[in-house]
């Protein structure tokens, strides 16, 4: 059976949070490989709900390191922000549970998304 995923339970507005502190800072360049990553790996983890068993598995390692990928420059951005002198309270906020993190690349992705149009 499938698992349903309550929406409201999500934290959407505290990710927005998140969003709006990356978005304004002036380190450009990592930003771009922050979004890019998040892009990339929401795209793998959406692909996931599409594929049989054997497919999964054949992507189980790509998608694990495109987490990790992301993950690592949510690192990457927070210290340098702060090496900026920017806020980055973000990182610390989104903690270091995996799936909260990977919900938080598909928010990125969905935001560059809606923006594009």
């Amino acid at each position: 059976m499938e698992q349903i995923v309550n929406l409201i339970d999500l934290p959407y507005k505290q990710f927005y949070n998140f969003y709006l502190a990356i978005e304004k800072s002036k380190l450009i360049e990592i930003r771009k490989t922050l979004f890019k990553s998040a892009i990339k790996y929401s795209s793998l983890r959406s692909e996931w709900m599409l594929l049989e068993q054997e497919e999964r598995k054949n992507i189980d390692e790509e998608r694990s390191r495109a987490h990790n990928v992301f993950i690592d420059d949510c690192n990457i951005m927070s210290r340098n922000m702060i090496a900026n002198g920017e806020d980055a309270l973000w990182r610390k906020e989104l903690g270091n549970d995996r799936k909260v993190i990977g919900d938080f690349a598909c928010y990125i992705s969905f935001v560059l998304g809606i923006k594009a149009r």
